[in-house]
């Protein structure tokens, strides 16, 4: 097993520093990711190495329309995720622990040479949330730019400083999903909180990262126009109006099959909005 980053003892166990949750896990315990379990004092990545998806994907597919576009990238993905949306279209493999999917086993320089024989030009950490496999990422990486190779990160955006800060040198690309802007949105969807999440995409923008936002539209939940224009000034405000906004259409999944898929008019109005409020660049995707 290998052990983890970002935390710390506590009485009965210790407590994760990964992201804001800071779960305390005891003895033989894992946190909310199921990723990350404790074992004599000691905090490991259960899912270190053993990725449960791989695949080679247009760079659109993350989405990103403005890095390295027409190219093919290298996606992988372990199980786990921080956050537990109730339409997740992956909850198979992010809602899962590592034993329960199938999986492979392979060496951070193995997903490396596989990308270099193929002729790959990146690697995207993608699928569920690479912040919980945060170490097998972080070796991949690393690697991934010594060889001259590009990273992606699709991520929820919910993570702590310190981990962000440590891996940012290594991450070219992120595309990262705002659920809503609202903070009781992410408490009763998602099991998370806004402020992180905008503060990460921040983060990532100052430190010379490309980044694309991602907003999926629920139908009757976040695709009012309001909700869009909350979302558009902030990014407005913050100097973000030259990054991609991606609003995509939902459809019923996992805990959500019974919401009707957003309709496309709705996606219409949220580029509408978006591009009156001085957004630069608007994709609908989906549909």
């Amino acid at each position: 097993m290998t052990e983890a980053r970002f935390y710390k003892a506590s009485d009965d166990g210790v407590q994760c520093l990964l992201c804001p949750h800071h779960c305390h896990i005891k003895e033989g315990k894992r946190g909310l990711c199921r990723s990350r379990e404790c074992h004599d004092g000691k905090l490991y990545a259960m899912s270190y190495g053993s990725p449960c998806a791989l695949a080679i994907d247009p760079v659109e597919k993350k989405p990103l329309n403005r890095f390295m576009p027409g190219t093919y990238c290298l996606s992988l993905s372990c199980t786990g995720c921080n956050l537990s949306c109730r339409w997740c279209q992956n909850s198979d493999i992010s809602q899962s622990a590592p034993e329960d999917v199938e999986s492979g086993t392979l060496s951070a320089e193995e997903i490396v040479s596989i990308c270099l024989k193929k002729g790959l030009p990146s690697i995207a950490c993608t699928y569920t949330e690479p912040f919980t496999w945060w170490e097998y990422m972080f070796d991949i990486a690393s690697l991934a730019h010594e060889k001259g190779l590009k990273n992606i990160l699709v991520s929820a955006g919910y993570v702590e400083k310190e981990p962000l800060s440590e891996i940012l040198p290594f991450i070219d690309a992120a595309n990262i999903d705002i659920k809503a802007m609202d903070d009781d949105f992410y408490r009763k969807y998602c099991g998370a909180t806004l402020s992180p999440v905008l503060e990460n995409i921040l983060a990532m923008k100052e430190a010379g990262v490309h980044v694309e936002i991602t907003n999926l539209l629920v139908t009757g939940l976040n695709d009012s126009a309001e909700q869009v224009d909350k979302l558009c000034r902030w990014m407005v405000s913050n100097g973000l109006q030259e990054v991609p906004l991606h609003f995509s259409r939902f459809f019923p999944r996992y805990k959500m099959t019974d919401v009707s898929p957003t309709p496309k008019a709705a996606l219409t109005i949220a580029r509408d909005v978006a591009l009156s409020l001085g957004i630069k660049t608007v994709y609908l995707g989906n549909i």
